[in-house]
């Protein structure tokens, strides 16, 4: 069953019932995880908006009401996501908008998109997105910096890379899999974790640092930033410890003029046209940026949150907006805002949580959400490790004090 082409972008039914413009939106994830039911609680609230699921879980996982839920064993299947689409359709009328925050679902979502006629990013641009190593190859021939970096798909070829280098999937999202390698044993090591083909990159030594776009129509028309403290790779290779993510209030700082520029060549060149970015970058010990890697969708690590926060605005909803009707108002930034992440030390689950006392009494006035490692709790499998305490002042220099101060009192005790 074909589905008529949709007219325009972000083209709109009509409810016969009561005349009111209709659009139908397709939102799909994996599991019904508490990212993707407050994504889809925001879309759900929108006037206007007729809203469908796709997903692994049962409907009874949703929190939020919704016009058609469909099951899927595959969300990632292309065929299985028409599938659903078909069937939503056949139910609540022609979709106008299909969307999804989950990395791995990008080029499915463009494709099915091609499929059905349905505007938005296409399958070409997804794949830009998705395969940095063809990502970092766009931006060495459109003079774009970057890590000197190289495809391999053999043994042979990663040894004649050079160390130290970082080893990570083509298709790859939050630091999965990702290793540094220093000599010859531990590039075998990673070879057999996985296998080629994977990416090499240099080991870029500096800072490392995020940085968040909005496009509308080809243009960026709103950003912010991040800095890491410290790094996420050696966050992944030292799972006791404990770091920080740092959005300071100054964004329009000049010291921030050249990922700026870099970012607003970048965009467009992967081919974004209306959407959020996550753009990881580095500014090298001599002052020169390289950009790392470049996600079409929300950030992770909770700096969704901390830019809520900062800006004192529902940023899922902000996002949903952007994709479902294509707007969006640049809010004004108020705060400084930052998290730092508790994980756990020694083995076990959680058995003490030392010093929180301590902690709140120098920096509990700052303390704008918290959630403490429980006793009993099981070690998280992630990097962002047991719990979390984000903070808010108007001076970055105060946040960036207050993390400082979180993550060198706090300790959590596993046995």
């Amino acid at each position: 069953m074909a589905l008529p082409p949709a007219i325009g972008p972000h083209a709109a039914g009509v409810n016969l019932y009561n005349l009111h413009i209709i659009t139908n939106v397709i939102f799909a994830a994996p599991i019904l995880s508490e990212n993707a039911n407050r994504i889809i609680a925001a879309a759900a609230r929108l006037d206007g908006v007729r809203l469908g699921v796709i997903t692994h879980d049962p409907a009874a996982k949703l929190r939020a009401e919704v016009a058609q839920h469909w099951r899927v064993d595959d969300v990632l299947d292309v065929d299985q996501l028409a599938w659903a689409v078909e069937n939503i359709a056949a139910r609540i009328g022609r979709i106008d908008v299909i969307f999804a925050a989950y990395e791995q679902l990008q080029v499915p979502i463009a494709i099915v998109r091609e499929r059905f006629g349905i505007d938005g990013m296409d399958a070409e641009s997804a794949r830009n997105f998705r395969d940095k190593a063809r990502m970092k190859d766009l931006f060495v021939a459109n003079g774009l910096p970057c890590a000197r970096h190289a495809r391999v798909t053999t043994s042979e070829e990663a040894e004649r890379f050079g160390y130290p280098m970082v080893y990570k999937p083509v298709e790859g999202a939050g630091a999965r899999s990702t290793f540094r390698i220093d000599d010859a044993d531990q590039l075998r090591d990673a070879l057999r974790i996985a296998p080629p083909p994977v990416l090499l990159e240099e080991y870029i030594v500096g800072e490392e640092h995020s940085f968040e776009g909005v496009c509308v129509d080809g243009k960026l028309v709103w950003h912010s930033l991040t800095h890491y403290s410290p790094t996420p790779l050696e966050v992944l290779q030292n799972d006791w410890i404990q770091w920080c993510i740092l959005l300071p209030r100054e964004i329009d700082d000049p010291r921030y003029d050249d990922i700026r520029e870099a970012a607003g060549r970048a965009l467009p060149l992967l081919g974004m046209r209306t959407g959020l970015c996550h753009l990881e970058w580095f500014r090298r010990p001599d002052g020169t940026i390289a950009i790392s890697e470049v996600a079409a969708r929300p950030p992770g690590a909770q700096i969704v949150d901390l830019m809520s926060y900062a800006h004192e605005t529902d940023f899922d909803e902000a996002w949903v907006r952007l994709m479902i009707f294509g707007t969006f108002a640049p809010p004004e930034r108020k705060w400084a805002t930052g998290i730092a992440f508790l994980r756990g030390q020694g083995e076990g689950r959680v058995a003490a949580v030392h010093r929180v006392e301590e902690a709140a009494r120098e920096i509990g006035s700052l303390v704008v959400q918290a959630k403490l490692p429980a006793i009993g709790q099981a070690p998280a499998s992630g990097y962002e490790g047991e719990g979390f305490i984000i903070v808010r002042h108007a001076e970055t220099h105060v946040v960036e004090a207050a993390l400082q101060k979180i993550i060198s009192l706090i300790r959590v005790e596993l046995a």
